[in-house]
């Protein structure tokens, strides 16, 4: 199984705990939380900032957005247009389940005897 990398300081990330996924227009990347902060600090444009989609936050705009996309799609408020933005809200949903599936998943939760990076 492959390590998961760092895309700011290009070092392996260990475990969950350090472990901060953010999107941007369609693209998932894994950051250590230090790098996604300096990361954070480096964006100049709103266009071209990274949102973080694990932690609070990411579960915050899920949790909103389940809520948003089943009231829209289940009822008929808005008629189509509802409809639509009911399936544009499953959008973070989406990123979320591929994040957890493809980076979250391969790594353990804690590692107790972290070893600094060299």
């Amino acid at each position: 199984m492959k390590p998961i990398i760092c895309r700011y300081c290009s070092k392996e990330i260990r475990d969950r705990d350090e472990l901060v996924t953010a999107s941007n227009w369609f693209r998932i990347r894994p950051y250590h939380f230090r790098c996604f902060s300096l990361l954070e600090q480096d964006t100049k444009t709103v266009a071209g900032a990274w949102t973080p989609i694990n932690g609070r936050t990411g579960l915050v705009t899920v949790l909103i957005m389940v809520v948003l996309s089943i009231v829209m799609l289940g009822t008929s408020l808005l008629g189509g247009i509802g409809d639509l933005i009911g399936i544009l809200a499953l959008y973070p949903v989406l990123l979320r389940l591929i994040s957890f599936i493809t980076i979250e998943s391969r790594l353990p939760k804690f590692v107790e005897d972290k070893k600094p990076p060299q």
